[in-house]
């Protein structure tokens, strides 16, 4: 079923409708979605690079409004709507596990790894902030400071290196965006464990 979707999301790039598939896309892969918008990102870009900014633009905005929306059903839907979504992909109890020992100061930080590296992956992190009431002007800044980034970060990339780059980029960039994003939640952990 992944396989199929993820071939149909590939599909979308070459269609006229490509920029409107992306908001779509990136919009729900922060709330419900199990593909990532950079599936269609990427040959959008690299079929058009002098627009990878733009794309970078429509994907940031969608995937932080998804994300407000992701908030919403954890701050007021969390049983009926939430729950269900989460149950269906299989991470409810990796959501349950979560949820009984994040932080204020850690979902921030969670918000940011998603963000730049889908760890944890990014729908769980913005249903997680609306259950723990994290405040919304303060997840709306942290989702767009890390969607904008990542996605910023690609179009310079295939602006600069364009086709040879795909590769390294399918392969590579989300191991070393993981480990980066690992790097900061060791460093937090050894700041919070030093100032204590």
């Amino acid at each position: 079923m992944l396989r199929r979707l993820y071939d149909w999301t590939m599909s979308l790039a070459s269609r006229k409708s490509a920029e409107v598939w992306l908001a779509v896309i990136a919009f729900v892969e922060s709330s419900v979605f199990l593909v990532p918008a950079d599936v269609l990102f990427l040959p959008m870009a690299l079929a058009k690079p002098e627009r990878s900014y733009r794309y970078a633009l429509i994907a940031t905005v969608a995937s932080v409004l998804g994300g407000i929306a992701g908030w919403a059903l954890g701050y007021y839907a969390y049983e009926t709507v939430a729950r269900p979504v989460l149950e269906f992909y299989g991470k409810l109890e990796a959501f349950e596990q979560m949820k009984a020992y994040v932080t204020y100061e850690t979902i921030l930080l969670l918000l940011v790894t998603s963000g730049l590296a889908h760890l944890p992956p990014i729908k769980i992190v913005t249903i997680l902030s609306g259950v723990i009431h994290v405040n919304l002007g303060l997840f709306i800044v942290s989702a767009i400071v890390a969607r904008g980034a990542r996605f910023i970060f690609l179009a310079w990339l295939l602006r600069r290196y364009g086709e040879p780059i795909r590769h390294f980029i399918e392969k590579r960039l989300g191991q070393i965006v993981g480990i980066g994003a690992a790097a900061v939640i060791v460093l937090y952990l050894a700041y919070r464990y030093l100032a204590h």
